[in-house]
C-alpha cells in the first residue's frame, strides 16, 4: 500500500493542483478571482516536475495538471453541447476531455522542456519556468484560432499583480506569477525558508500596491441602459416562443429607455432582418432617427450568398449610413466549421452556423463626444486585437462596449469568469466596459477594472447607469500592443527560456 500511494500521490497532487488552478480564475464559492490559489497552484507543480524522474514524467505530470485545470475551467461547454446541441452525453463529455487534453499539450511541453534543461539557481528556474509558461499561453490562446478562456493571469485581476496588466498585459500578468511561484517552490523545496519568506512577502506587499486613482476624464458621463432580455436559450431561436418574445420584449425597452445610450445583447433579435415582421425594422429607425439617443443592438446579418455575420448595428439621429460591426475572432463548432469537422457539429442542433468574419480594428460608433467600440462575446479574450483599435490615438476607444449572450453554458461559473476576462481588458487599456448580455454578467466596468453597477444574473431587467468615457494617452501596453500585437512577448518568454535554460546548459556542456 505504501508503495502504490509513494507511486500515485504525484498523480494526485498533479489533479488536485489542477482543480485549484480552475477554482483560482473565479473562485465556485463567491466568484472571486483568487490570485494565491493561482500561485500555490502552479508552485505545486513546479515542485512535480523538479522531483519528477526525467522530462517524460515531467511531460505527463504537467499534462495530467493542464487537462484537469482546463477541464475545470470550461466544463460548462458540456452544457451548450448536450442541453442546447442535442449531442449525446458521453460525446460531449470525450468533446470537453479532448479539447483540454489537446490544449494541455502546449503546457505538457513545457514542463519537460523546463525537466530537461534543470536550469541551476533558484532564479533562473523561476525565469525558465516563467518563460515557458508564458510561451504555452501564448501557443494556447493563438494556434487553431486561439481558445485562451481561463489563462492565468486572470486569476489576478485583483491580486498582487493587477498594476501590472497596463504594462504587460494578462500573459505577461500569469508569466510574472509563474516565475514567482517557482521560486516560492524552489525555495521550499530547498529549505531555503529565508527566500520562500521574501518571495512571499514580496508577492503579499505587490498585492496592496495601490492602483492610482483616476484622472479627471474631461467627459461627460454617458447615461446608458443595458438590456438584459433572459431569453431562455433552449427557445432563445424557436419561432413559436422565444423569437416573438425577445422581438416584443426588446422593441418595449427601446422604445421606453430615456437614456443618452441603449445597448441589446448579442443576438437580441434572433432572427435576420429580411425576416422580421413587417414594420418592425421601420419602427427601430423611426425611433432613433432623430433626438438625442442612440442604439447599440446585436443581430445576425447577411443572406444566403453574401454569407451571414454575427453583428452589431448602430441607430442614431442623421447618420449618413447604418453603423454595423461584425464579429471578428469566431467560436470554433457555435460560429465557423473547422476544417475536417463538419460531421462533428452537424451531429448538433445550434442554430447559428458557419458566419463569415469581420474584420480587426473595425471603427467606433461615434456618439455624444464618445467613441464606442463594440466586440461580441468572447472577442475580449483577444486583447491584442482589441489592440489595433489605438494604433490611431485620435481614433482609438473611449468605451468598450460587449455585448454577450452566455445563457449558451447554463447557470454556471462562465458568467463570472466572462466578467472577470472583461475587468481585465479594462485595467490592460484603461477604458471603461459596458457589458449587455442575455442572462449575466450586465455591468460597467470603469476603467481601473472595477465593477461600478450591476444587474441581477438570470433575471430580465434593465441595467440603468451611467459610463464617463476616458480619452488621450492609452496604456504602455495599448502602445506596444497595437504596433506589435503579442510579438513583444513572445520574444520576451524565449529570451527568458535562452538567457537563463539554454545558454547555461550550452556552456557547462563546452567546460566538460
Amino acid at each position: 500500500m505504501t508503495v502504490l500511494f509513494s507511486r500515485l500521490w504525484p498523480w494526485l497532487l498533479a489533479v488536485l493542483a489542477g482543480l485549484a488552478q480552475a477554482a483560482s480564475i473565479a473562485s465556485p464559492l463567491d466568484s472571486a478571482p483568487l490570485w494565491w490559489l493561482q500561485c500555490l497552484s502552479v508552485a505545486g507543480l513546479v515542485v512535480l516536475l523538479d522531483r519528477s524522474a526525467g522530462w517524460r514524467t515531467a511531460f505527463l505530470l504537467a499534462w495530467a495538471f493542464a487537462t484537469t485545470w482546463l477541464c475545470g475551467t470550461f466544463w460548462w461547454l458540456f452544457t451548450s453541447m448536450h442541453t442546447y446541441g442535442g449531442l449525446a452525453a458521453p460525446l460531449a463529455v470525450l468533446a470537453v476531455l479532448g479539447l483540454a487534453a489537446f490544449l494541455g499539450l502546449y503546457y505538457a511541453a513545457a514542463g519537460a522542456v523546463y525537466r530537461g534543461l534543470r536550469p541551476r539557481g533558484l532564479w533562473a528556474r523561476a525565469l525558465v519556468f516563467g518563460g515557458l509558461w508564458l510561451v504555452a499561453e501564448l501557443l494556447r490562446g493563438t494556434w487553431f484560432t486561439g481558445f485562451p478562456w481561463g489563462a492565468g493571469g486572470y486569476a489576478h485581476v485583483d491580486g498582487a499583480a493587477h498594476w501590472l496588466a497596463p504594462l504587460v498585459g494578462v500573459y505577461g500578468v500569469g508569466a510574472i506569477a509563474a516565475a514567482f511561484s517557482a521560486a516560492l517552490a524552489g525555495a521550499l523545496a530547498r529549505r531555503q525558508p529565508v527566500r520562500g519568506a521574501v518571495v512571499l512577502v514580496v508577492c503579499m506587499l505587490a498585492s496592496y500596491w495601490p492602483q492610482p486613482p483616476s484622472a479627471p476624464s474631461g467627459m461627460k458621463p454617458l447615461s446608458v441602459s443595458l438590456l438584459q432580455g433572459n431569453i431562455p436559450q433552449d427557445e432563445k431561436f424557436q419561432p413559436g416562443s422565444g423569437v416573438p418574445m425577445a422581438l416584443e420584449w426588446y422593441a418595449k425597452e427601446l422604445q421606453a429607455s430615456k437614456d443618452s445610450l441603449i445597448v441589446a445583447p448579442e443576438t437580441a433579435i434572433p432572427v435576420l432582418p429580411q425576416d422580421l415582421p413587417d414594420g418592425y425594422a421601420d419602427a427601430l429607425r423611426k425611433r432613433f432617427s432623430s433626438g438625442e439617443q442612440a442604439a447599440l443592438i446585436g443581430i445576425p446579418l447577411g443572406n444566403a450568398t453574401a454569407g451571414y455575420s454575427n453583428a452589431a448595428i448602430g441607430l442614431k439621429p442623421a447618420q449618413a449610413s447604418l453603423y454595423v460591426y461584425e464579429k471578428h475572432h469566431l467560436v470554433p463548432f457555435g460560429e465557423f466549421v473547422p476544417p475536417l469537422f463538419r460531421w462533428f457539429t452537424e451531429m448538433m442542433n445550434i442554430p447559428l452556423g458557419d458566419f463569415r468574419r469581420g474584420d480587426v480594428g473595425q471603427p467606433s460608433f461615434e456618439w455624444m463626444g464618445q467613441r464606442l467600440a463594440p466586440n461580441i462575446c468572447y472577442e475580449d479574450l483577444f486583447g491584442d486585437e482589441l489592440a489595433r483599435r489605438f494604433v490611431d490615438p485620435a481614433a482609438a476607444p473611449t468605451v468598450f462596449v460587449n455585448i454577450s449572450n452566455i445563457g449558451w453554458f447554463g447557470d454556471s461559473v462562465a458568467i463570472d469568469q466572462h466578467l472577470n476576462i472583461s475587468r481585465m481588458r479594462a485595467l490592460e487599456f484603461a477604458r471603461p466596459v459596458v457589458r449587455a448580455t442575455n442572462t449575466g454578467a450586465t455591468v460597467v466596468i470603469d476603467d481601473r477594472g472595477v465593477v461600478t453597477a450591476s444587474l441581477e444574473p438570470y433575471t430580465r431587467g434593465v441595467l440603468r447607469t451611467q459610463v464617463v468615457g476616458r480619452a488621450g494617452v492609452a496604456t504602455v501596453y495599448a502602445r506596444w500592443a497595437s504596433r506589435f500585437g503579442n510579438a513583444p512577448l513572445w520574444i520576451l518568454g524565449l529570451a527568458m527560456v535562452a538567457l537563463a535554460g539554454v545558454l547555461p546548459a550550452f556552456i557547462r556542456r563546452r567546460g566538460r
